[in-house]
């Protein structure tokens, strides 16, 4: 087996751990340097809005010898505004130009056939309305609205509130790095695309989700014990779920990375970019996000809190005791009542100090 495979497999088995929650403000740091570049690239160069949002028309040819190049000129040429041109499967254009009305549709097909030498009746010509795509973004942001709402209320009931406010961060930073890729990038934007945005959100919330239930249950009774702090217990909760977060994120980009870089990149089917890309970064930052932005923001959180601060001193009170005696606090076997899975992570990748077992039974004898 590979060094990964059985790096991969110790993970697992929960022999090793590495210190998310510790190196936090590293995470943070990155993800607002992100955030920023996204912002100032969407500032910059804004969003190249498809055809369904701006309006216009949209001309499907059939089989023709002229290549994408040449079909963008002679449409920019025939339109006065700049031209979109996609290859067809079955060897036809489709030629897209914006802020086209009725009358000139018929001017620039007409030029079209000319240009193309292709019959007239043989060029499908379809107009679409501004306020068509205004409509549809519209909708888009009362669902995505509604969705943080409910997202938010159902992590409050189910969860805290100081996790419904990391999930929400979460999200928010994992829709403004996918829109800010857009704008770099310079995909165009289409309903497909916002179908795509509103589908990340799922992925995004799936890890979250899976992190915190783990969490809530190894942090049960967590001021019975002196052990651990919420912050250690939080960082094994990450340790525990990881491989499960990086086996589903990896079968999930698989599939969206053929539609990315196979479909729209090798094969040339363009339309493809428009969702495929919007899932891929996003089912990414999803995935980073739930390791490394929301469960480290929920233990910050709930550090705050008067039980967890005098958890805290507590814990390296005694940690502090047991070293002036060269002793370990965590073989101290009047914690073992704390649930076994609650032991945090180790700081760095290393072997996981497992408590006691027994509590002081003699082997092979009964009482």
């Amino acid at each position: 087996m590979s060094r990964l495979g059985t790096l991969g497999a110790r993970l697992y088995r929960g022999e090793v751990g590495y210190d998310f929650i510790g190196k936090r403000k590293i995470w943070y740091g990155i993800s607002i340097l992100i955030t920023i570049t996204a912002i100032v690239g969407l500032a910059v160069s804004g969003l190249n809005m498809g055809i369904e949002f701006k309006g216009g028309a949209v001309f499907t040819t059939p089989k023709t010898s002229v290549t994408v190049a040449e079909a963008e000129d002679l449409a920019t040429e025939a339109s006065g505004h700049q031209a979109i041109v996609q290859k067809l499967g079955n060897g036809g254009l489709r030629i897209q130009i914006t802020e086209v009305d009725t009358a000139k549709s018929d001017e620039i097909k007409n030029k079209l056939s000319k240009d193309l030498d292709v019959p007239a009746e043989k060029i499908a010509a379809d107009l679409v309305g501004p306020s068509w795509g205004e409509q549809i973004a519209n909708k888009a942001w009362t669902g995505l609205g509604v969705f943080m709402v409910l997202v938010v209320i159902y992590l409050a009931i189910a969860f805290e509130w100081r996790m419904a406010i990391a999930a929400l961060v979460a999200l928010i930073h994992d829709i403004t790095i996918t829109v800010g890729i857009y704008a770099l990038v310079g995909f165009e934007v289409t309903p497909g695309t916002v179908i795509g945005l509103l589908t990340i959100l799922g992925y995004s919330l799936y890890d979250t989700v899976v992190v915190f239930d783990s969490l809530r249950e190894s942090t049960q009774d967590i001021t019975k014990q002196t052990r651990w702090t919420y912050s250690e217990i939080a960082n094994r909760s990450i340790n525990g779920t990881l491989v499960r977060s990086i086996n589903t994120t990896v079968v999930a980009l698989l599939p969206v990375a053929g539609l990315l870089f196979i479909g729209g990149g090798v094969l040339g089917a363009g339309m493809l970019n428009d969702i495929s890309l919007s899932l891929f970064v996003g089912l990414a930052a999803g995935a980073y996000s739930s390791i490394f932005i929301a469960t480290p923001l929920v233990a910050d959180l709930k550090e705050r809190d008067p039980q967890m601060k005098a958890l805290k001193k507590r814990v390296l009170a005694k940690r502090a005791a047991a070293a002036a005696k060269g002793e370990s606090a965590e073989d101290d076997p009047s914690d073992d009542g704390f649930p076994q899975d609650a032991a945090p992570a180790a700081a760095v990748v290393g072997q996981r100090q497992q408590p006691p077992r027994g509590h002081g039974r003699t082997p092979g004898k009964r009482r």
